[in-house]
């Protein structure tokens, strides 16, 4: 378990992988977010129902992480690995953070620690899916991965970023040892 400073050095939040007593939590965290967020997030203005909870806790082999603030869920995140070009490991990742929570690192948090996991696993190179207007993320992007890949399609650009090797530090822009897992 990480304890991870965002923001402000009096709010902590916990990051650490989904368990099953969090199925009821998650899925009130996900109705909880706005219109905006949800779309931003899933592509369409839904509220995922139980099975659905269930595929983003990790049930379908996808690691999956929660950002807690005092025992409440403020966000979530996961990645699925699959078989990228040229049959080198990559692992695609998705992000939500509760509305207030936004702006404060808690995503940046997420995505460090899904991508230092991922990098155990001997993934090679992360992808991102994002709105063409979720202009906070795409921000984030480039701050951390100024060297990312973006493709345009039709309806959402594709970040594409390589990872260090196996074995290896997270090298990423603005880490430094000691630092928090926040990113800002």
């Amino acid at each position: 378990m990480n304890r991870t400073q965002i923001g402000e050095a009096s709010r902590t939040a916990t990051v650490r992988p989904v368990q099953e007593a969090d199925l009821g939590a998650l899925g009130d965290f996900f109705a909880g977010l706005s219109l905006r967020s949800r779309y931003q997030r899933f592509f369409a203005p839904v509220t995922p129902n139980l099975m659905m909870v269930r595929r983003m806790s990790g049930s379908a082999g996808a690691d999956a992480l929660v950002a807690l603030q005092a025992g409440v869920i403020i966000g979530h995140a996961m990645a699925a690995d699959t078989c990228g070009p040229g049959g080198e490991r990559e692992t695609e990742i998705g992000v939500v953070v509760a509305d207030r929570w936004q702006g404060l690192g808690v995503g940046s948090a997420l995505v460090r620690e899904l991508i230092r996991r991922a990098q155990s696993r001997g993934v090679m190179a992360v992808t991102m899916d994002v709105l063409p207007a979720n202009r906070q993320v795409l921000a984030m992007i480039a701050r951390h991965w100024p060297a990312a890949r973006i493709d345009h399609g039709a309806d959402c650009l594709t970040a594409r970023a390589r990872l260090a090797r196996r074995g290896m530090a997270v090298a990423l822009p603005h880490d430094e040892p000691g630092r928090s897992l926040a990113w800002r």
